[in-house]
């Protein structure tokens, strides 16, 4: 069972860090070109790696926070992935049976980690907080399929900003996985939920910035 541990451990380690490199990458250059796609891809099957690789080690070690985070990857560059693929390959671009599994394991884990959220704050835990907030944030993605899903979008290519909203956030992710682990290089007196948080405050509302950089809106087009 340690070896088995460990390889998946190293497995993780790497997918997680050729991630981070990646995912940086495409968000400080420029979108859409072919270095671009070369990246993305890179990032695509690294995340997914990632995140495979952290439920396993969240399986084999209990570990409700490692799962969080493994649940996030897999949606977010799930998601992200198939938003961009539906649009290039489908000219309907209606959701796949996989589309709406996806979306639905969403939301039920959402709503589980809400539930788990609550309960660490009965216990005065603060951690309660990062596992409200990431549920939010899933219910937040989710809402946005179903509206995406029925046809029922206000933006005409809002599969190009979902698709950069949720490689960010995949990204979003592997950040946040590696500022936990290496948070006891960081002052002591921050808090370990700074940790959680901290990436979502800060790429959050450049997501916003971006999405309204890129949409158009289906009313300019009449």
């Amino acid at each position: 069972m340690d070896t088995v541990f460990t390889f998946v451990l190293v497995l993780h380690i790497a997918g997680g860090a050729i991630g981070l490199l990646t995912g940086l990458v495409n968000v400080v250059r420029k979108k859409g070109d072919k270095k671009h796609r070369i990246a993305g891809r890179v990032f695509l099957y690294s995340m997914l790696s990632a995140g495979s690789s952290s439920l396993v080690l969240s399986l084999l070690h209990p570990n409700y926070f490692l799962f969080m985070v493994g649940v996030f990857t897999l949606y977010l560059v799930g998601t992200g992935y198939r938003y961009l693929y539906s649009k290039i390959h489908n000219t309907n671009e209606k959701p796949k049976p996989i589309d709406w599994f996806i979306t639905f394991t969403m939301l039920v884990a959402a709503t589980l980690f809400i539930g788990i959220g609550i309960l660490y704050l009965v216990k005065s835990s603060l951690f309660g907080f990062v596992f409200i907030t990431f549920g939010l944030f899933g219910l937040l993605f989710v809402r946005h399929d179903f509206t995406n899903y029925r046809g029922n979008s206000k933006i005409e290519n809002y599969w190009l900003t979902a698709h950069l909203q949720r490689m960010t956030g995949g990204f979003i992710a592997a950040l946040t996985a590696f500022l936990v682990v290496n948070s006891n290089y960081f002052p002591e007196q921050i808090p370990g939920f700074v940790y959680w948080l901290l990436p979502t405050l800060v790429f959050t509302p450049l997501i916003i910035s971006w999405s309204r950089k890129f949409e158009v809106k289906k009313n300019k087009l009449k």
